[in-house]
Parts: structure tokens; sequence; C-alpha cells
């Protein structure tokens, strides 16, 4: 934490001049922790969004440095707490580092719930509220938006064309849920970081990992995988706070404006979540509509329906039912009152 701090500078987690300026906004700087420096979501949104796109719509006069939480020492899962204490004042963060902090972090992206894009949006805005409430009181942030890596799917160092090749593999994930859900299917969860997998695909540690589509393309997974399997799982959504404290200091203009900006940077990220997604699937497999310089060679095994239906049936039996046993009964209703009517689904304790 010592070092976090240092490294902002006391005086610069918020600068704000009181001078009256002919500008319509104060001058304002601000630091900005984001999420992981060598993928899309990161060097395509959040970097430009905060250093070009925020000082330009402002003439100038609100500018922001960031960098990737990976970049300052940090592992993802301190974020929310750092942000409660106002140690990062504005910070990106993966919903599923906090599912072990309390199940209602999991509510959106429960596996199997969202097939698509569309449906992972209308979830993720049926249950914003209840989240902006939740962060609000429990850890004294508030939450500006909450955006979405393309979908995340299976990256295989083995043979895998169905669901049901699932059965004795290792597979890396990286939430509670994606765990029961390869365990549904007869495999084996392994818990590593994003930055030991291709390693671990390597030396057959893990047979498998989950990951968005691009986020792997970003990460060369292809370079030490076979297979990849183009069914959603879920989509590892993020959410975009800031501490409340260092809000209500900003400039009532500066905050509308940045809410306001803020909105649109939430909607680029979604309108291209699907966009690449597919690009993840073309480049991982060097299909000719790749886009971007490197092309890899493994197999993309498309789903068949059968497996389409078997993973809403894995939802309904098992992933949502021990959810719900773990949430708490006004989570469980929470859920039921905004996602369980926007999907027709009921969660059960």
């Amino acid at each position: 934490m010592k070092r976090i701090a240092y490294a902002f500078g006391a005086a610069a987690l918020l600068s704000l001049s009181g001078a009256a300026l002919a500008q319509d906004l104060p001058k304002t700087k601000l630091q900005v922790v984001g999420g992981l420096s060598n993928l899309t979501a990161y060097n395509d949104f959040e970097k430009p969004f905060w250093t070009k796109t925020i000082p330009e719509r402002s003439n100038g006069q609100v500018t922001a440095e960031i960098k990737g939480f990976n970049e300052m020492g940090l592992k993802g899962p301190e974020i929310l707490r750092l942000m409660s204490q106002g140690v990062i004042p504005f910070g990106t963060a993966t919903l599923s580092y906090f599912a072990s902090d309390n199940p209602i972090n999991e509510a959106i992206d429960l596996a199997g719930l969202a097939p698509d894009v569309q449906t992972a949006r209308k979830v993720t805005e049926a249950f914003e509220p209840v989240y902006g409430k939740f962060y609000g009181e429990g850890s004294k942030v508030k939450l500006l938006g909450i955006s979405t890596y393309p979908a995340q799917v299976l990256f295989c160092n083995a043979e895998v064309n169905s669901l049901a090749d699932l059965k004795g593999k290792k597979v890396r994930t990286s939430s509670r849920t994606q765990a029961e859900f390869v365990e549904a299917f007869g495999g084996a969860s392994v818990t590593m970081a994003f930055g030991e997998v291709v390693p671990a695909l390597q030396n057959k540690v893990v047979d498998c990992a989950i990951t968005g589509s691009l986020s792997g393309y970003s990460a060369k997974w292809y370079e030490v995988s076979t297979h990849l399997y183009a069914l959603p799982i879920n989509w590892n959504q993020q959410i975009h706070a800031v501490n409340q404290a260092i809000w209500d200091k900003l400039d009532p203009k500066v905050q509308q404006f940045l809410q306001t900006n803020i909105k649109t940077l939430m909607d680029d990220i979604w309108k291209a979540a699907d966009e690449q997604t597919k690009q993840g699937y073309d480049c991982n497999t060097g299909a000719a509509t790749c886009t971007l310089p490197v092309k890899g060679k493994m197999k993309l095994v498309e789903p068949s329906a059968a497996d389409r239906e078997l993973l809403k049936k894995v939802l309904q039996e098992s992933i949502l039912p021990k959810w719900a046993a773990r949430c708490s009964a006004d989570c469980v209703k929470s859920f039921n009152d905004t996602i369980g009517k926007t999907l027709n689904v009921t969660a059960s304790k």
C-alpha cells in the first residue's frame, strides 16, 4: 500500500484548481489503475480513453494518468479494498476477483447465463443498480460503469471437440462459477494467475484454460494450445469505480463530465465485445478474416446445438442452485427481481 501511495504521490491523487478559469471545467488531474496492461481492453479502450479522449473533450482541463494494475505490482483481488481505503482513486477490476468476498459478485456472470453479448449486457444492466448500492454502502466506492471482456471460452492443448471431452481434463479457471462448470462435466478446476497460464499449458500442468477469446490471443495462448472451443461460457465483466470520498471532492461539473463520457466508454466496449470475440476466434486459428499481424494455428471447434442446450441445463440444475445456496436471501431475491425477470429464470435457496 505504501509503495502504491508513494507511486501516485500524496499530492497527485487529485489536484484541483480553485482559481477562476476561462474554461468551463476546473483544472483536474486524475490517477487511474486500469485492467491488465497486456490486454486489448486496456490498450484499445481504457488507456486511450483516459489519456486522449478525456483531455481532448475537456479542452485539456481534465487529464489523467493510468497504469494497469499488474504494472503497479497488484494481483487484482485487492483492488476494491484499496479503492475503499482511497489508496487507489479510480480503478478497474474484474468482478470474479471478489467472488470469494461475497457471492453477489458472481450474479451477472454465472456460467451459462448469457450465451451471447446482447444477453450479457441485458443481465448486467438489470443488476447494475444492485451493485451500485452494494459497493456504495459496504465499500464506500462509487460504481461508474460495468464493461466486459470478449466471450470466455476454452483454450486446450488437448483434443476437445465437445463438453463431454472435459471429463478428466485439468482446466485453469478464474472464478468459482467457471470451476463449477468444469466440475459439472467431470473436469478438475485449477486456479492460477493469468500470467502463469502459458507455461502451464506448455508443460501440461493444465490441459485447458478459460479466458476471453481475444485476451487469449493477446497473451499468445495460441502458441501453446491446439483447440479453441467457441462456446461462450461467461463474460468476465469488469467494474469501473472510484473512491467515494475522492469523487465527492471533484467539482460537480467534472463529475457530470466524467459520468457522461464513462457511459460512452462502456457503450464502446460492449459494442466491440461481439466483434472482438469473433476476432479472437479468427486470429487464434489463422482465419483469412483475421486483421491482426500474427495468426495462430489452432483448430476452431464450433459447439453443437446439443452442447448449447447442455450448458443451459447445467446452469439450471447445478450452477444456479449452488450459487443461490451460498448467497444471502436478499442476494437471491435481488437476482430474481432483476436478472430472473429479464431471462425468465429463478434462483432458489
